[in-house]
């Protein structure tokens, strides 16, 4: 027996200097020395006893980001931050080529693609660090919803002991628990990729220096369509817009005696095709707007909603291709490969059409005996006279005037959409003018859209360390494989970005670029990441579906219209040459 205890207090002890040599080496290495002032010391020990980590290795770190301590390793990530620059992570001056350019890696010759990632990680061993940090953040969009409902347990528990404590509802209002909102920020779908960005951050640091970071955001990541996408997103979402978009919508409507179905077989029609004037995140705000309306305060099926909303976004995803400058994918590759709205119209438009009228068809046809009980609710609904109108909800006209005043800064914040000073600066006219004009307007909505635009800057600055994996799978593809892996790859990143590496890779031919394009904006439903309007529709809808939306959901509510945009682009292509 004392033999076992000996065992077990030497091999303990071995554990132990295992642990201090790794947390020695982790500090030497990352943070560029072995030792830390005292108290920097001891709170990097008291992290590291509460996360249970024994090594600063990826397996150690991979385990604890699937543990029930998932939601400490942002926080580690910002303590760490602090650390590094302590440290003097971030004091050199040194120009570095971060990141690597494409035709600077040394890759194999005839290599193949396993080789080829293998030499680019041996490389730049970052790139590895890089797409694992991402990696984490899309598992972590799968972990929002538990995170959401353990900050409405703790946010309930803290309101009924104060309750108990004789408090009045007036300061339990005030006196939010600081752990209940810290669990619903870091559940929060559009604040994911943004908390991660902190990883990043460190990793950067730590494999460079500060100056890279910074330079990296400053001058290397271009945040001009989160700009964008914030002011058309409020400025799309005002009374005066919606009003006109639902008298449009309504006139079609009305020739299906604007039922329920009517309704929602118009907007999930028209307002993804109008993306391809008023762009595409415009589109999918309104359309969102309406549906919520118009179909989601019907209450429909779990199954049916999450059909609506996957159809939603494939149909907005193709919707703008109608043009060159709707579509973020399609504006990335116009200028590099000549495409212009002619382009456009011929090889894509026409066949998006085909397929959003399908996959519309094909959907109220499975969902038709939904109808009939959604068009009960609504009798029933609209039978409730004695229930009063909220001042949102209002009926009361809206002068011609102010619309036609929304619809020309909408149309100047389009024309200059690269060029935020511009937008941005006609922005505060438009806040002023609604401030002017409150009478016909409801508040404007700025939380939604500033959520969706830290959502697509935290997307952007991981998507631009990706390329060094994306491009070479990319190249390494036929035209049909390489349309079905664009597809895939638009899923787990912004479609946007995946057309933008297409551009950087050499020797594409014409059936290469059509085939990738077609793959992004066809599987640009799939996933809340996959294309950039899809934030906001999430945002708008999001409290139809209980505990949010839940990415195996959407996937699958969005696969059947995917299929049927992938067969409309390459089954024309390849049968008309």
């Amino acid at each position: 027996m004392r033999r076992n205890s000996s065992f077990r207090r030497r091999s303990s002890g071995a554990s132990a200097n295992r642990t201090r040599r790794s947390s020695v080496a982790f500090r030497e290495q990352v943070l560029g020395s072995p030792s830390l002032p005292a108290p920097i010391q001891k709170m990097l020990d008291g992290i590291e006893r509460q996360l249970g980590i024994r090594d600063w290795s990826l397996s150690t770190l991979a385990a604890v980001a699937l543990s029930r301590r998932a939601w400490m390793i942002p926080v580690l990530f910002v303590l760490l931050a602090g650390f590094v620059i302590a440290a003097g992570g971030g004091g050199g001056t040194v120009e570095t080529n971060f990141p690597i350019a494409l035709e600077d890696y040394n890759d194999p010759e005839g290599g193949g693609i396993g080789s080829i990632l293998a030499s680019r990680i041996a490389e730049s061993p970052f790139n590895l660090v890089g797409s694992l940090v991402f990696l984490l953040a899309i598992c972590h969009t799968f972990a929002a919803a538990p995170l959401t409902a353990k900050a409405h347990h703790i946010k309930h528990h803290h309101e009924e002991e104060l309750r108990k404590a004789g408090k009045s509802e007036e300061f339990i209002k005030n006196s939010p628990s600081f752990k209940a909102e810290l669990f619903h920020f870091i559940g929060e779908v559009e604040a994911i990729f943004g908390i991660w960005v902190i990883a990043l951050m460190v990793a950067i640091i730590g494999f460079y220096d500060w100056s890279t970071f910074k330079d990296y955001i400053a001058h290397t990541v271009v945040y001009i369509e989160p700009m964008f996408v914030v002011v058309i997103m409020a400025i799309a979402s005002t009374r005066p817009i919606v009003k006109l978009a639902e008298q449009i919508m309504g006139r079609v409507a009305a020739f299906g005696q604007s039922t329920t179905q009517a309704w929602w077989f118009s907007i999930l029609t028209l307002a993804p095709l109008l993306g391809s004037f008023i762009t595409e995140p415009a589109a999918m705000t309104i359309a969102a707007l309406l549906l919520a309306k118009q179909f989601y305060d019907y209450n429909p099926s779990p199954k049916f909603a999450y059909a609506t909303i996957g159809l939603l976004f494939v149909n907005v995803s193709v919707g703008g291709t109608l043009t060159h400058f709707a579509a973020p994918p399609v504006l990335m590759v116009a200028a590099p490969w000549g495409w212009d709205i002619a382009f456009m119209m011929v090889n894509f438009g026409w066949k998006a059409v085909i397929g959003v009228v399908i996959a519309n068809i094909l959907y109220y046809i499975i969902f038709k005996n939904e109808f009939a009980n959604l068009k009960k609710s609504d009798s029933s609904e609209s039978s409730e006279t004695n229930t009063p109108v909220k001042w949102e909800d209002r009926e009361d006209p809206i002068p011609g005037w102010v619309t036609v005043t929304h619809l020309l800064f909408m149309a100047w914040t389009v024309f200059n959409a690269h060029y935020p000073p511009l937008f941005i600066g006609g922005f505060l006219f438009f806040i002023g003018f609604t401030m002017a004009s409150k009478a016909y307007q409801n508040k404007l909505e700025i939380k939604g859209p500033l959520l969706v635009g830290f959502f697509l800057a935290g997307l952007v600055t991981h998507g631009g360390v990706q390329a060094w994996w994306i491009a070479p799978v990319l190249q390494s593809l036929s035209e049909l494989p390489l349309m079905i892996g664009s597809t895939i790859l638009t899923a787990f990143n912004d479609n946007a970005a995946i057309t933008f590496l297409a551009t950087l890779v050499p020797g594409f031919t014409d059936g290469q670029k059509y085939a990738v394009v077609a793959g992004a904006v066809t599987g640009g439903g799939l996933t809340v990441i996959a294309n950039a309007p899809n934030p906001a529709g999430q945002s708008i809808l999001s409290r139809y579906f209980p505990g949010g939306v839940n990415p195996a959901n959407l996937a699958m509510g969005a696969a059947i219209p995917t299929v049927i945009m992938g067969v409309s682009y390459m089954g024309f292509y390849y049968l008309l040459g």
